[in-house]
C-alpha cells in the first residue's frame, strides 16, 4: 500500500511548518496505526496545529493545508 492512503487523513502537527522555508512533521493515523510525515504548507503553521493531507510530495513527504473540524459547535453567546 502506497502512502497515498494518507491523501484526506487528518493529523497534528508535531513539528512546526515554515512554508515554503522548510518541513514540518505530521503525526496521521494510517492503516490503522499512528504514523510520522515530513509535512509541507504554503504558510507557516504551529506546532499542535491540526492539519489535512492534501497531496503527497514523495515517499514520506506530505502536503498539509489547516483544518478546522466542520462538525465541532461552537458554544453560542447566553
Amino acid at each position: 500500500m502506497s502512502d497515498a492512503s494518507a491523501i484526506g487523513c487528518v493529523g497534528t502537527l508535531i513539528v512546526a511548518t515554515r512554508g515554503d522555508r522548510g518541513a514540518g512533521e505530521v503525526l496521521v493515523t494510517v492503516r490503522g496505526s499512528k504514523e510520522a510525515f515530513l509535512a509541507w504548507s504554503h504558510e507557516p503553521l504551529p506546532k499542535g496545529a491540526k492539519v489535512l493531507v492534501v497531496d503527497i510530495r514523495s515517499a514520506r513527504t506530505v502536503v498539509v493545508e489547516p483544518w478546522d473540524d466542520p462538525g465541532r459547535t461552537f458554544p453560542g453567546p447566553n
